[in-house]
């Protein structure tokens, strides 16, 4: 497959090649047909040069010689990009047609604040704390508008995400480790809800979640593929919710890096297999978007580390997912083409691509898309991301 590396163009290429987790808060809503949508947050700023390296620039031997060998043997996306060895699933389903990567992506943030780059990535404001609600809220409210039935959103996290925070309703659910409530307590208080409109809406969809994750033996969500497994089952069938969003902590790799990056790539790769092996005939309607708030150093520093940085690499996956390529204005890693003379240089909106994928997946107008989730922002939604 021929593939065009001209610096501003898009670059498409064919997959030719071949712990522990800070793990997670997730939330779901309902809404959106028979397709899902799977939204994860790499919360710490991921490194997108380790997550898809640009092995074909000369660039990064200089500044990541020390983590060369990692990808001696690692799938490659053309001659160009190389999956990194622990992300193994993803690369195979990038191999099936089923994922991309966009690099070198980032939001309108240019600082280097985790707090505020989180709160611009998940609210989609054009400022930090800008806004009050969240994008994928004011998605799943696009989505209600005219729906036969009311929105039913649910979080599984000791608190909802920014980003599903809003005007549309959100109930909750996580694992426990206290002792499950007695039948008799569950019926009382069902009893004591029954004439209040609003707490009994929210028992009543509580128990339906409780109803839906059924006795999974959790305790926590410190398992990664358990808590794909668990993402499935709450989004699986036509009872199952549409949206969900999963946060996964502890990606900020200031120090040896290539052991945390490792074992934070291995569960992500692992929640992500389970998740799609849970949803079986499902994962054919699914798309998932996996992001971060911003990018890191392309210099290690002196303590095999790297620090808060720009640009980075989104990944979308699914069953209808045009993929198998990377969609990148590649800038390069010289010196003189790096962001401030360290970063990877952004060249494309994260927000572009954030619209365009769940615009064309949930086959919304792509222009309302982003004009409701990201106001303010002028650039056209990424196109050309799911098979027609």
């Amino acid at each position: 497959m021929t593939i065009n590396l001209n610096r501003r163009t898009l670059i498409a290429g064919s997959l030719l090649g071949a712990g522990s987790l800070a793990l997670p808060r997730l939330a779901f809503a309902q809404g959106a047909g028979t397709r899902n949508l799977l939204f994860v947050l790499l919360r710490g700023a991921a490194d997108g040069l380790s997550m898809l390296a640009p092995v074909g620039d000369p660039g990064f031997e200089r500044l990541r010689g020390a983590m060369l060998g990692d990808y001696e043997s690692a799938p490659r996306l053309g001659s160009f990009f190389a999956v990194h060895p622990a992300l193994a699933e993803i690369a195979k389903s990038a191999q099936a047609g089923e994922a991309l990567f966009v690099h070198a992506a980032a939001t309108a943030y240019r600082e280097r604040s985790h707090f505020d780059g989180q709160n611009l990535l998940e609210t989609g404001g054009t400022a930090p704390y800008a806004s009050k609600d969240g994008w994928l809220n004011r998605l799943v409210g696009m989505m209600n508008e005219g729906a036969p039935d009311p929105l039913r959103t649910l979080a599984i996290a000791p608190t909802v995400p920014l980003a599903l925070r809003g005007n549309a309703p959100v109930s909750s659910y996580a694992p426990s480790a206290l002792p499950d409530a007695s039948e008799d307590l569950i019926a009382r208080v069902s009893q004591l809800y029954a004439a209040d409109a609003e707490l009994g809406g929210l028992w009543s969809r509580a128990l339906e979640t409780r109803a839906m994750a059924g006795d999974d033996g959790l305790r926590n969500l410190n398992d990664a593929r358990a808590t794909g497994t668990l993402a499935a089952s709450l989004m699986r069938g036509s009872q199952g919710a549409r949206i969900g969003m999963i946060e996964l902590g502890g990606w900020d790799t200031h120090a040896n890096q290539r052991g945390a990056f490792m074992r934070q790539a291995r569960g992500l790769d692992a929640l992500i297999a389970a998740y799609r092996t849970g949803l079986g005939d499902g994962w054919a309607d699914t798309m998932v978007l996996v992001a971060t708030e911003f990018g890191r150093t392309a210099r290690l520093n002196g303590t095999g580390g790297t620090d808060h940085g720009t640009a980075a690499a989104a990944l979308i996956m699914g069953g209808a997912v045009r993929g198998g390529r990377v969609i990148a204005d590649w800038p390069g890693l010289a010196e003189r083409q790096l962001y401030e003379g360290r970063d990877l240089a952004p060249t494309i909106a994260l927000e572009n691509v954030l619209a365009g994928a769940v615009a064309e997946h949930l086959r919304i107008d792509p222009a309302r898309a982003m004009s409701r989730l990201f106001p303010g922002r002028t650039g056209a939604p990424l196109a050309g991301i799911v098979r027609s």
